[in-house]
């Protein structure tokens, strides 16, 4: 029994490992361009290991999309309408210095040239976020009419949009400053006056990429 407390943990590291090297190859090559020599090669570990975690690319690759939220929401310390705002944010930073959640978008958007296993990740983000507009309804800092569902799929449809167009552009190098501004906009139609300026005084508005 003491044998396998101490193998899991170590079992645990490997995958991870495994996961953080497939997320480098994928957010370099992409989804076609990869393959699990490369991914070997980058781990550092053996075939076998990969296969015992991982039966295929695609397995990896499930795995990678399914862990972005991770790479944002243990970030989050604030609640309701603040923690949407906050998420946006902290994402966008992320986004400009972590293979894992990097890998993980180009991934959801090269969904249509593998076969994916996991629900879309944009299924994953709606939730969250209309979780957290539901709770932000019920303490009154959303305006009335607005629905939380809608808006949270606003919000990742026009996240999505901003990340594309700031890869393009800038390599994403403008991208947290985008988001910012999309905020600056969108809030007055959402949120009630005294939520505006204490959202747009947080101090996640000048949090530094780590």
């Amino acid at each position: 029994m003491a044998t396998r407390r101490v193998k899991q943990p170590r079992a645990l590291r490997t995958r991870e490992s495994i996961v953080q090297a497939a997320a480098q190859v994928f957010d370099e090559l992409g989804y076609s361009g990869s393959s699990i020599a490369k991914i070997v090669e980058r781990c550092g570990t053996t075939p076998g290991a990969v296969y015992f975690h991982f039966k295929s690319k695609e397995a990896l690759a499930d795995a990678v999309m399914e862990a972005q939220s991770r790479t944002v929401l243990p970030r989050l310390e604030s609640q309701r309408l603040q923690r949407v705002v906050d998420a946006t944010i902290v994402w966008a930073h992320q986004l400009q210095t972590d293979p894992l959640l990097r890998a993980g978008v180009r991934l959801t958007s090269e969904r249509g040239t593998y076969q994916a296993h996991v629900g879309s990740p944009y299924e994953t983000w709606v939730s969250i976020l209309e979780n957290d507009l539901d709770e932000a309804q019920r303490a009154g800092e959303l305006q009335p009419g607005v629905e939380p569902r809608e808006l949270a799929e606003f919000i990742l449809e026009a996240c999505t949009g901003i990340q594309m167009y700031a890869a393009a552009t800038t390599r994403r190098n403008d991208l947290p400053v985008l988001v910012e501004r999309m905020w600056r906009y969108l809030l007055p139609g959402v949120a009630v006056p005294a939520m505006i300026t204490q959202v747009l005084t947080r101090s996640t508005w000048t949090l530094e990429p780590t």
